[in-house]
């Protein structure tokens, strides 16, 4: 390696390293990804709101991570179905078979910042955003309207999010259950707009929410929040089956692969990259300098008919020529087998025929030849001249079928 290559290799590895320590120091952002799958720790999963549902329903808390037109084929399931996201939208045959259960008497609680258009005009509700026009960010603020649920103050969430609330709604069948604001400086909520309400279902009850962050770790982490929760699902019916819904979550978990699961952590991604460029460094600079040249290795010979020679020689040096027949008719046979395609099991009229079409002998040169094969394969010896005699009718056939023995 020259002296300038030196100080190039010395310049990059300074960088890469100054690079990679850069990188490992810098904080971690927040991920702020709508997940709410229960088992994410990110401010806007569910894993604390999962965790007080099993202490309160234990055992009659269930995990459905299929949709619920698969789940609701049962006849028999009966409880309640909860679904937290960012947006749940369902097809007319899902929502079909949905409203059909909760007409027999169950509950589906739907928390989301948008829900589905069909769903809203099935049940003849209608949603808008509300916003500050002095303002671009929208800070919510929540509230319960029962008595015994509602907080002195609103329950704040300081950070920008969509403040959804409902603007039509049929006062004689929906029940107005909460409301909200968006936060303008002041924490009260001066104009109540619906954004929880129930509204039932001849035997049952959809209940519908519109701010799915009220249920994430962000929300019930932060101060006496966890009562706007706890309240909001007070509503749902007591020792019955609740299904949590997994399979409308934005945050759904599925199989990826290793690399990605690499790159995804800081620590393993630079590590990866720095072994990267070790071995790119190396390639570079030590195989090209090990490099050697590769030697030519002729192919084994093809030492068949030298083997061929040999063992036949044998059996002659020891005048086995019955042996010798032997061996003779099997490869013939072989190669009527395996050249002509011919089954050699029944030696018949129409064997012949097939083995002379395909040879361009006689049939009657055909059937000679195999009366003489039967007649040295079954006696008990084989003179030389009858061995000499079988080898000049096979190759003679053979040279017939293809100009050559």
């Amino acid at each position: 390696m020259t002296k300038l290559q030196k100080i190039f290799l010395g310049v990059f590895l300074l960088l890469l390293a100054g690079m990679v320590y850069l990188e490992a120091t810098k904080p971690t952002p927040v991920n702020w990804f709508p997940s709410y799958n229960n088992e994410d720790e990110i401010p806007l999963g569910t894993v604390v709101l999962y965790d007080i549902l099993e202490q309160n329903f234990r055992e009659n808390l269930t995990e459905i991570d299929r949709p619920p037109y698969e789940v609701l084929q049962d006849s028999t399931l009966k409880g309640t179905y909860l679904f937290i996201n960012d947006y749940i939208t369902f097809d007319e045959a899902e929502l079909d078979k949905l409203y059909q259960w909760t007409q027999k008497g169950n509950t589906v609680f739907i928390s989301a910042n948008s829900i589905g258009d069909n769903l809203l005009d099935t049940l003849q509700l209608k949603t808008q955003t509300n916003y500050l026009t002095s303002n671009i960010k929208s800070e919510p603020l929540l509230n319960l309207t029962h008595k015994k649920l509602a907080a002195r103050k609103p329950y704040h969430i300081p950070r920008n999010f969509n403040v959804e609330s409902f603007s039509n709604i049929d006062t004689l069948n929906h029940t107005v259950l909460g409301f909200s604001e968006v936060y303008d400086g002041q924490k009260a909520i001066l104009d109540s707009l619906p954004n929880f309400i129930k509204a039932p279902v001849e035997n049952g009850n959809f209940y519908l929410h519109l701010q799915p962050e009220a249920f994430s770790n962000y929300f019930l982490l932060t101060k006496n929040h966890v009562t706007y929760t706890t309240n909001a699902l007070s509503y749902l019916p007591k020792n019955k089956q609740l299904f949590w819904d997994k399979e409308y979550k934005s945050g759904k978990h599925v199989n990826i692969s290793p690399l990605h699961i690499l790159l995804g952590n800081k620590y393993l991604k630079w590590a990866y990259y720095t072994l990267l460029t070790g071995v790119l460094l190396f390639v570079l600079f030590e195989g090209k300098r090990k490099q050697r040249s590769i030697p030519i290795v002729a192919p084994p010979k093809n030492r068949t008919y030298q083997y061929t020679r040999t063992i036949s020689g044998m059996y002659l040096d020891k005048k086995d020529y019955h042996s010798v027949t032997k061996k003779q008719i099997s490869l013939f046979f072989e190669y009527i087998r395996i050249q002509l395609q011919i089954p050699t099991e029944q030696q018949n009229s129409r064997f012949f025929s097939a083995v002379a079409g395909k040879t361009g002998n006689t049939v009657e040169d055909t059937k000679k030849l195999f009366t003489f094969i039967e007649k040295v394969n079954n006696q008990y010896d084989t003179s030389k001249e009858e061995l000499q005699q079988l080898y000049n009718d096979i190759q003679a056939f053979k040279t017939k079928a293809h100009g050559k023995p």
